[in-house]
């Protein structure tokens, strides 16, 4: 004789009342009310045959039998929600692309991609780096699933988005950098494509702050570059700062700068559910 399977929710049920110690807390987090939950747990407590919870003033916890069994539910959830990925990962054409804005994290780009291929390993990835403008102004061309762009809050009015993170904006220059009398500042920037760049070009014209271009890199890796050689200033997000440069305290002061928020962009009508998924995991990871 076969036996009946455990069904899925109800296991989720438990699982989900034992992490919250309550009915009352563990309702709102599964979207049922209170009675709905309690009568899911009691139908499990049927099929088994056991009590699984003590229920008492301050909540529930569970018994021996319920600790036994949530540690099996949890296996039992984890290769369910694992196999229903791996096939809507198969649905996604085999590809998932990422457009990153070059201002982000290294360090967080290399972390985020491992984590997406241990959680979709049959998935694709194909990462592009590109200026936020870029991003911003091809999001529905259909050049990429997901992208990442950096925003200046500078007090205008931002496009849709999903944001992920916010850094201080800085004056940085290699450490020991000193600039030579009342000379014009020696600044290192981007191409015009660049929108933080132009902003403070634009900061420090409306300040009557004079400069000079001093080296333009066609990336951040390169103005990086050129900064920890001592080639000049520029302005860089808090995480983009690189060892060997630090915020520059010049002689004279320079216009105070506002934060960036990293976005996410937001979905587009049609696209494959997987895409939602990913785009959730990573504004959980990436702030």
């Amino acid at each position: 004789m076969s036996l009946r399977p455990f069904d899925l929710e109800q296991l989720r049920s438990l699982v989900a009342t034992v992490e919250a110690g309550s009915l009352s807390a563990a309702a709102p987090v599964l979207g049922r009310s209170q009675s709905a939950l309690s009568e899911q747990l009691r139908k499990l407590e049927d099929f088994t045959g056991v009590t699984l919870l003590e229920r008492g003033k301050k909540g529930v916890s569970p018994t021996a039998a319920g600790q036994r069994l949530v540690a099996h539910a949890r296996t039992m959830l984890a290769l369910s929600d694992h196999a229903l990925e791996e096939m809507r990962g198969a649905t996604l054409t085999g590809e998932l692309r990422l457009a990153i804005t070059d201002y982000f994290r290294p360090g967080a780009i290399a972390e985020m991609l491992k984590r997406l291929r241990v959680r979709y390993p049959r998935l694709r990835l194909h990462v592009t780096i590109r200026k936020s403008l870029q991003i911003e102004r091809e999001a529905g061309g259909g050049e990429f699933d997901i992208g990442l762009s950096m925003r200046i809050l500078d007090g205008r009015s931002l496009p849709e988005g999903i944001p992920v993170r916010r850094e201080a904006l800085r004056w940085v220059a290699a450490t020991g950098f000193e600039q030579e009398g009342q000379a014009p500042l020696p600044l290192l920037v981007l191409p015009e494509g660049c929108s933080l760049q132009r902003f403070v070009r634009q900061l420090l014209e409306a300040e009557g702050v004079p400069y000079v271009i001093a080296h333009s890199a066609s990336g951040v890796a390169g103005l990086q570059s050129a900064l920890v050689a001592g080639l000049g200033m520029s302005c860089l997000n808090a995480s983009a700062v690189p060892d060997g440069a630090e915020p520059w305290p010049p002689a004279r002061a320079l216009p105070p700068l506002p934060e960036v928020e990293f976005s996410l962009l937001p979905p587009r009508p049609g696209e494959a559910p997987l895409v939602g998924e990913v785009r959730e995991m990573l504004a959980s990871q990436l702030a």
